[in-house]
């Protein structure tokens, strides 16, 4: 019986996280064809795509991470029968994304540059990584519109949508690149900066694809998200932004762990910054898997509590944070077997092979952790549970991960998979903590339904 029932829920998870799947191996596709590309154009164009996406990622992860508070409220509606008002908080999340992007441009054209300097990245590439960061922020307005309709169809449960996008997203981005990056078709050769640029278009591409599916199809009517044009409501920004921002404090401090590393790495020199780029690229593209699997997870438990079915929500949970854990068991063995393989995909260059093919162990070993914690996470945020995660991520990568890569990358010069034991440490900390979190809030929540 138990067996069936995950079977099943394996099936029900994996109907809402399939879509999200290919969407986001489309992302990690377009990721790893920008570190392709840009490698083709030696090191130190590589080295900038990975320090200049490292700082947008940050200004994008923390923007992304607010506006997902609208796919657990989104689910809470859908699942106890409210679909009307969930258009309200749509359009208000329309409204949170441009106000966030405004400043996030401004902060790309006139401080981005002082900034790596006082860092101290390598001048071999810094002014090729500020130019990347200018590009590509270009792109953020339409973005995170997007984000705000995303995670509204992602709390429907209506995930295909989001994979259509992402398809024709990573075309463009790709046709874009070899356009804009190598000259081609009458375009000027602009290198490293046309990699920002073809990014920037191609989010607003897939922000008018987006808004014209959503208007047009008619499941997304009864949610009235475009019948009108309403004002700025408080009391919804308020309450978006409420669990919106422990959400996105949460998942920038473990993102923003793994971007200041790469802004760390930078002062390192360019193969050091090269091979860490090949490194956390493969790595994050496995990642995108249970990244999926965890937007699912809030929508399946979010659905059910919605329902009045807390001990559905809890199965799910915990079903789901199982399901993550054994994908990136056998990722981490895949990468055992074929890193060898793997890193030959980006680069011939010795040395630069030397140093990813060390790091890539080192993903091997955290990858494990890393999807527990992001299972647990998302069965979190179906409870509207973003305080304590926050809390203990901010702990596990600040408190504990990063001083350790800090004393490992500057005070002690260590070789770069030292550096990268920070993220062992906090991935594991975190894991540890937030299935405990999830463990001891779903049995709360069950007791006393």
């Amino acid at each position: 019986m138990i067996r069936r029932s995950f079977v099943d829920e394996t099936r029900a998870l994996m109907r809402i996280a399939g879509p999200l799947i290919v969407n986001n191996l489309a992302v990690a596709g377009m990721q790893f064809a920008d570190a392709v590309m840009a490698g083709r154009l030696g090191a130190e164009a590589l080295a900038a795509v990975a320090v200049g996406g490292s700082v947008w990622f940050l200004g994008f992860i923390f923007s992304m991470g607010l506006l997902m508070a609208i796919s657990p409220i989104a689910a809470r509606l859908f699942g106890s029968g409210d679909e009307a008002m969930i258009g309200r908080y749509t359009r208000q999340g329309i409204y949170i994304g441009i106000g966030l992007a405004v400043p996030l441009i401004l902060i790309a054209q006139y401080l981005v540059d002082p900034l790596l300097t006082q860092i101290g990245v390598d001048i071999a590439f810094r002014d090729m990584t500020v130019g990347y960061v200018k590009a590509i922020t270009l792109g953020a307005p339409a973005m995170f519109i997007f984000l705000a309709l995303r995670f509204t169809t992602e709390g429907i449960g209506h995930t295909r949508p989001i994979m259509y996008t992402s398809i024709i997203a990573f075309v463009c981005n790709v046709f874009l690149n070899y356009v804009l990056m190598y000259g081609h078709f009458g375009a000027p050769a602009m290198g490293v900066v046309g990699c920002g640029l073809a990014s920037a278009i191609t989010m607003w591409i897939i922000m008018f694809v987006i808004v014209g599916y959503v208007a047009l199809n008619p499941r997304y009517k009864p949610l009235q998200i475009f019948s009108r044009i309403a004002p700025p409501r408080l009391r919804v920004l308020r309450e978006i932004i409420a669990l919106g921002v422990p959400i996105a404090v949460a998942i920038t401090a473990e993102s923003g762990l793994f971007s200041a590393v790469s802004i760390l790495i930078g002062t390192l020199g360019p193969q050091v910054a090269a091979a860490h780029q090949i490194a956390i690229n493969f790595a994050s593209t496995m990642f995108m898997v249970p990244l999926a699997l965890s937007s699912a997870i809030t929508i399946r438990v979010g659905q059910a509590l919605g329902a009045g079915k807390p001990g559905a929500a809890r199965y799910c949970g915990a079903a789901g944070i199982l399901i993550c854990a054994l994908f990136m068991t056998c990722s981490a063995t895949f990468l055992l077997v074929f890193r060898d393989a793997v890193v030959g995909l980006y680069t011939d260059d010795a040395s630069v092979r030397g140093i990813a093919i060390s790091l890539l162990l080192m993903a091997a070993i955290f990858q494990i952790g890393d999807g527990i914690q992001i299972g647990a996470a998302g069965a979190l945020r179906g409870y509207k549970d973003t305080r304590m995660p926050m809390i203990i991520n901010t702990f596990a990568f600040w408190v504990l991960a990063f001083p350790l890569a800090y004393m490992a990358a500057v005070s002690y010069r260590l070789p770069p998979s030292y550096i990268w034991g920070g993220f062992v440490v906090g991935l594991s900390v975190a894991a540890l903590l937030l299935t405990w979190r999830f463990l001891r809030l779903s049995r709360a929540v069950l007791k006393y339904a």
